[in-house]
Order: structure tokens, then C-alpha cells, then sequence
């Protein structure tokens, strides 16, 4: 059985919350107003799916050790599913037009397609399409 979970808000550090906010909602995404102030905003991802954007003094505040650079090591791939390979296609162009940049070529297995793109931190996106019926319920 599943934890009793209802919400889930990653929390990434940025070095520039002003262009932060404009390069994904370039992307296409949302920003929740009540949780947004000069140091921090709400991302939403999906239905109870966030990501918290935190400038660095306000990320520190919150993490036990020293903000890494993104751009030189990988701690973390953030992996979000879309409904199908067009979207991911065009999450990715969204994302590099923005001015984020892809790290790989698309990987495309028929049944699954998945591209990624760091963003203006350095931090990874993958996407990510599966046919449903390729997957064993």
C-alpha cells in the first residue's frame, strides 16, 4: 500500500527567481499566487504535484548542506510523464526556445518516448510518454 501522501512540492534552488518564473512559464506552466512572494514561488506540475523555486538565501534556509552546482554534478533528475511523444516533443522545444538546453538526443522505444532539457540552473527534466497499453496494471 501506498504512503498516505497528498501532496508532493520538490524544492530547487535558483540563482534568479524573476527569470526563473519567466523562462517556465514560457514552458508553459503555472505559478500559485499564495505562495509566492520576492523569495520563492509555487510551480505547479500537476494535479498535487509542485515544484517550490527558492533563491538561494531562502534555499538555504531550508537544506543541511551547501547548494551544488547543477551545471557540473547531477543529484537529481525530475522525470514527469506527459499524455503523448507530441507533448514531449513540445515540452522540449518550449523549454529550449526559453533558453534551457537539451543534454542527449530523444530516446524512442515505440512504446515509450523520452527527451530531456536543463533548465536555466543547470537542473534536469526528463519527459517522458508511455503507451498505457504497454504498461502491466
Amino acid at each position: 500500500d501506498a504512503l498516505p501522501i497528498s501532496n508532493m512540492f520538490i524544492n530547487l534552488p535558483v540563482a534568479d527567481l524573476q527569470k526563473s518564473i519567466e523562462f517556465f512559464t514560457k514552458v508553459g506552466y503555472t505559478f500559485n499566487p499564495q505562495f509566492t512572494d520576492e523569495t520563492s514561488t509555487c510551480m505547479v506540475l500537476g494535479p498535487n504535484l509542485f515544484a517550490m523555486l527558492l533563491n538561494h538565501d531562502r534555499f538555504k534556509g531550508f537544506a543541511p548542506a551547501p547548494i551544488g552546482d547543477s551545471h557540473a554534478t547531477s543529484s537529481a533528475l525530475i522525470s514527469l510523464s506527459v499524455d503523448s511523444r507530441e507533448e514531449v516533443d513540445a515540452l522540449i522545444a518550449r523549454a529550449v526556445a526559453a533558453g534551457g538546453t537539451t543534454y542527449r538526443e530523444v530516446d524512442d522505444y515505440g512504446f515509450m518516448r523520452s527527451w530531456g532539457y536543463r533548465d536555466l540552473d543547470g537542473q534536469v527534466w526528463e519527459v517522458f510518454w508511455m503507451d498505457p497499453a504497454h504498461v502491466q496494471g
